[in-house]
């Protein structure tokens, strides 16, 4: 046990030290807050940056992390010690759920200090969203890490899974922003139950279909991650 906490904290550190998660899953939803700080939809925008944080580490950042330990074959040099590569794997998930945290509070603090935001009105049914929300993502970012060949490759998908899903899905604006035909797409991504798990949590009437979805994909995702994933 002291092993894997001291393993998740480099790899925190580690993850802390990449400014594109850096900025990304910490400054930048509190700016995209900031800047929208005169709209009458905050309570629905912060929620939706909630879920944006997670798709960024879990879907963009997550997958490129992993192919370049395989890659460099981290993976395959752990598999001769005592710490298992699997252990390395579920300290990168502790190490993303800490820094997704992180930007959670922040753009929170904000949202409520700054601007009157309403504190969330179901906060134990908050927290369980968040987690499903983020073990979807990291289930998304597997999938992702165990198709792409490369490091390179593995950035690249994760950034064109993760760029339109965020707006299509209502994390970064506001499903009602926009138009009909995307808002069509966007209600068959998984990021869009994120968000609506997210935002019921906070000021809507929380219901189970969002988080029985969310736990779906995870448990597809997985699956399907274990099944093609090569530790070298």
């Amino acid at each position: 046990m002291k092993a894997f906490a001291h393993l998740s904290a480099t790899e925190l550190r580690l993850l802390g030290r990449d400014p594109g998660s850096l900025f990304f899953m910490i400054a930048f939803p509190s700016m995209l807050l900031v800047l929208n700080g005169g709209s009458n939809q905050l309570e629905v925008r912060v929620p939706g940056y909630l879920a944006m944080i997670l798709a960024i580490g879990g879907i963009s950042a997550l997958p490129a992390i992993l192919a370049t330990y395989r890659e460099r074959k981290v993976l395959r040099r752990l598999a001769t010690t005592p710490i298992s590569p699997f252990v390395l794997l579920t300290a990168q998930i502790v190490a993303q759920l800490a820094m997704a945290f992180a930007g959670a509070v922040i753009v929170t603090g904000v949202g409520v200090l700054g601007f009157g935001v309403a504190l969330p009105a179901h906060p134990a049914r908050l927290a369980l969203a968040f987690v499903l929300s983020a073990l979807m993502c990291y289930a998304i970012g597997f999938v992702i890490a165990a198709l792409a060949p490369r490091a390179r490759t593995a950035e690249l998908i994760g950034l064109l899974v993760m760029f339109p899903m965020i707006f299509l899905a209502g994390a970064a604006i506001p499903r009602g922003g926009v138009p009909e035909a995307m808002r069509e797409i966007g209600d068959y991504l998984p990021l869009t139950h994120a968000v609506t798990a997210l935002g019921e949590s906070w000021s809507g009437t929380p219901t189970l279909p969002p988080l029985l979805i969310l736990s779906g994909i995870i448990a597809l995702g997985t699956t399907v991650a274990v099944a093609l994933f090569r530790w070298e």
